[in-house]
Order: structure tokens, then C-alpha cells, then sequence
């Protein structure tokens, strides 16, 4: 008789388990939907690997404004579109941090813009960007496309998405485009660091391999 209890609170168990398994699924499956699925019709142009970025003047959650052209010891630059509200941005945040750290002294600042609409997401504003700076202790200027202007002129269509620039004779050129790495849920089991993996070419005078990926993340809100 117990064994048959035993049975039979077995079978409930994994019963209840299974659904609460396949509403997280769908839950999952709905979160990627909306943000990764998502195009985005705004964007038809933009940077390609090789193009010569033209700069930009936008306010840092300083309040003071930020260009490429401030940074003139810099090598280059690590380029995030990024935002407050994108799972996959917050996910990769630690990350950034991380690559100022290891790169900025090297002569790759990271510079990260915010290209959502505060109409579209009202916790993308400027004012929530400057919380979220001082909450994370960025160590990198997080700069507003007030007015979405500098995103489209990129090519972005995600956040995050990334660009790795260097300073050539010819100008600020692009030397790689898409994710930061291959694995953005768990960064202890990244095998594949794109955006490490070009600065560290370029530091060595060598050519980029990985010049592309799919840069995976929420689509821009506008």
C-alpha cells in the first residue's frame, strides 16, 4: 500500500512538473519572440566591415557630450548599442564592464549608446539610463540617441549589438559587426569571444577572421 502512495505522488509530481516546465517554455518562446524575432523595418542601411564610421556627438549620463574624437589616444573603439530594458543587454552588462577593464587601457574604450525610444520604453529614458550607470558602476561613457539618429546611420537592429572600430589612416573604420559573444546566457561557457578576439588582432597588427556575426539581442524600440 505505500509503495503504491509513493507511485502515485510520483505521478502528480512529475505531472505538475511538466506543466510548469511548458509554461516556462512557452514563456521562453514568447520572450523570444517579441525581442529577438521582432525586424526591424526602421533599418534598411547602414556600416559595413571596412565602411569609415562618421562621428557623433551625443550627452553622456554626465550630462557632458561624448564623440570619438575625445579619445585621442584611443586605437579604436568597442561600440555597444545597448539599453536598460533587453534581457540579453542586461545579461551582457557585467561583460562590458569587463571589456573596458581589459581594453580601454589597451586603446579600446568601450562607448555604449542607448538607441530606444523613452515613448516606445519609458525605463530607457535618460534619466533611467543615468540610475542604471551609477546602479552597474559603468567604467565606460552610456550615451542617448536622443532623437534616434546615430543608430540607423549604424545599422544597428538590436541591442545588444556591437562594432569594433579602429583608427586607420583613412579614418575610423569598421572592423567587425555583431555579437559580443556565442553564449549570452551563461558567460562561464562562452568558446566563441568575437569582440575579444578582434581587438586582440588588431593589437597584434593582424587581420580580424570573424568579421560578422548575428548580433542577438531585443529589436530597437522606436
Amino acid at each position: 500500500m505505500k509503495t503504491l502512495k509513493l507511485a502515485v505522488v510520483a505521478i502528480l509530481f512529475m505531472t505538475f512538473s511538466c506543466k510548469d516546465k511548458k509554461k516556462e517554455d512557452t514563456t521562453d518562446a514568447k520572450i523570444v519572440a517579441e525581442n529577438v524575432e521582432k525586424p526591424n523595418k526602421e533599418v534598411t542601411n547602414g556600416y559595413k566591415v571596412g565602411d569609415i564610421v562618421k562621428d557623433f556627438s551625443l550627452k553622456n549620463v554626465d550630462g557632458k557630450m561624448v564623440s570619438m574624437s575625445d579619445f585621442a589616444k584611443a586605437k579604436g573603439f568597442i561600440i555597444t548599442f545597448t539599453c536598460n530594458t533587453c534581457p540579453y543587454s542586461v545579461a551582457y552588462e557585467d561583460r562590458l564592464i569587463a571589456l573596458d577593464k581589459k581594453y580601454a587601457s589597451k586603446g579600446y574604450p568601450v562607448i555604449a549608446i542607448n538607441p530606444n525610444s523613452p515613448e516606445a520604453r519609458p525605463d530607457d529614458s535618460f534619466e533611467a539610463m543615468q540610475v542604471r550607470a551609477k546602479e552597474k558602476g559603468f567604467t565606460f561613457p552610456y550615451i542617448f540617441d536622443d532623437g534616434q539618429k546615430v543608430y540607423p546611420v549604424f545599422g544597428a537592429t538590436r541591442t545588444p549589438h556591437m562594432y569594433v572600430i579602429a583608427k586607420t589612416p583613412k579614418g575610423n573604420e569598421v572592423k567587425y559587426i555583431g555579437a559580443i559573444d556565442n553564449n549570452h546566457k551563461d558567460a562561464s561557457a562562452v568558446t566563441k569571444r568575437y569582440v575579444e578576439d578582434a581587438v586582440d588582432a588588431l593589437l597584434e597588427g593582424k587581420a580580424v577572421e570573424v568579421t560578422t556575426t548575428k548580433a542577438i539581442g531585443c529589436s530597437i524600440k522606436v
